[in-house]
């Protein structure tokens, strides 16, 4: 897929990726060599049947290509932009061996795109079955939920406690990644099967756990919204940033448009991130993007960088200044940020995942410091563990996750749960799978309690 030029996207928040053209998605379904036994589709978190959609845009069946791919997925504009194909359907791409594997994710994102400007078919739903079902949270996890279980006929309502649904999505993902028209649009196709979105409810405040609990079945997809912090001097400077804060503000609340909007933020002039993963690199494309010098300091090598490869080339042509081999020790000024100090890493032995471990160097020139006004932290995030430690009997990890098995279920029979807030901080996709699994298990459970 082409993108947009460099100098012309960091001056707005616009789309980067321009999708492929009718033309262009036959010519690459083409190239699919439909394996009779197609290691992608073990690859997809959701398992769709890539080599049956891909067929038909060959075909030039659009329509049927839709069909296929929202009989296992109603999100599919939503992962053709964000899912990390390369480490999974086109990971497994027999063609990748030899050549470059078919673009799976480019052709789901053209299927989506072109059913929305063309009318949506929504997919059927089996008859009432009376049973209730609850679901926390309206991020990727929550939704992919709720639409399995209002296809297996169950009356579901899903409570948010943003004023706006859609969890990472909305608050998380900048829109030139993952535009929020379409996040909305998407979101509604689910809502129009007949679930009930109670926006701006907090359990625990604003629902009962009694009430959610009196519900046939529960899921719990609350994400993971608790940032983690450095532990390291100058934190509590103004301008100090967790990227989930500064990426909400501007993302959900329309900070970039201060004034406007009434929701602000220090626009910096010169931008620290600390971090090398997705989130590490939207913040400083954000950042690029009011108007800032941006650094981007990761500890280890840039071919250690956990981010999606296509994200770093992009921060790269937009401007972000990659320092890598380096780790903060400090955060200087008061009240305000004035510079972060760092000290020069050396890569050591490997670790489990097969990257060097960082360590600090020592002696002259092992350090140094930036200046800089405003330092935004993007090394990770958990569960919130609030709701979970609501909720009596409910057991938790270490981490504040909340504790399931293979399906999905809690410590409380009728409780399942699924995405970050069990797993721990991970993709899209993968929040996805779990749900669905989840989801399974609870329309099977809540199917044996009618006979």
């Amino acid at each position: 897929m082409k993108n947009r030029p460099a100098e012309e996207r960091i001056r707005d928040f616009k789309e980067v990726a321009t999708g492929l053209s009718a033309q262009d998605a036959v010519l690459e379904a083409l190239r699919c060599m439909g394996c009779p036994r197609p290691s992608c589709v073990n690859g997809c978190p959701v398992s769709i049947d890539i080599p049956g959609f891909i067929e038909a845009i060959a075909q030039e069946d659009f329509r049927t290509a839709a069909r296929i791919i929202k009989q296992d997925n109603m999100l599919p504009a939503i992962c053709g932009r964000v899912c990390p194909q390369e480490t999974q359907c086109q990971g497994t791409c027999i063609l990748g061996k030899q050549y470059k594997p078919v673009r799976i994710g480019a052709l789901e994102r053209f299927v989506a795109d072109w059913e929305r400007e063309n009318g949506v078919e929504a997919p059927t739903t089996a008859p009432p079955t009376g049973k209730r079902v609850a679901i926390v949270g309206s991020g990727p996890a929550g939704i992919t939920a709720a639409s399995e279980c209002l296809r297996a006929g169950h009356a579901v309502t899903i409570f948010e406690s943003l004023h706006e649904a859609g969890g990472v999505l909305t608050y998380g993902i900048p829109s030139f990644r993952m535009p929020k028209d379409i996040v909305k649009f998407e979101i509604d196709q689910v809502l129009a099967l007949g679930a009930k979105l109670h926006l701006n409810h907090i359990v625990g405040r604003s629902v009962p756990v009694d009430e959610l609990l009196a519900y046939d079945a529960v899921f719990i997809g609350t994400g993971a919204g608790l940032p983690y912090f450095m532990g390291i001097e100058g934190e509590n400077f103004n301008g100090v940033y967790s990227a989930n804060e500064f990426l909400t503000r501007i993302n959900l609340m329309h900070a970039d448009k201060f004034p406007e909007y009434d929701t602000p933020v220090i626009r910096g002039t010169t931008v620290a991130v600390v971090g090398g993963g997705n989130v590490a690199m939207d913040s400083a494309r954000v950042a690029r993007r009011l108007g800032a010098k941006v650094y981007l300091i990761y500890r280890r090598r840039e071919e250690d960088l956990p981010a999606r490869e296509e994200e770093v080339k992009n921060a790269a042509k937009e401007g972000v200044e990659f320092i890598c081999c380096a780790n903060p020790t400090c955060i200087l000024g008061g009240p305000g940020v004035q510079g972060i100090e760092c000290t020069r890493m050396d890569m050591c032995e490997l670790d489990d995942s097969g990257r060097p471990v960082p360590r600090a160097c020592t002696g002259e020139g092992s350090t140094f410091t930036l200046d800089v006004d405003v330092v935004i932290e993007a090394i990770g995030q958990g569960p919130n563990p609030l709701l979970a430690g609501l909720i009596p009997g409910l057991k938790r990890g270490k981490r504040g996750n909340i504790e399931v098995d293979e399906d999905g279920r809690t410590s409380i029979p009728h409780v399942f749960a699924g995405g970050d807030i069990a797993t721990g901080a991970a993709t899209v996709i993968w929040a996805m799978g779990s749900a669905k699994t989840a989801a399974a298990a609870m329309n099977r459970m809540l199917a044996e309690t009618e006979e």
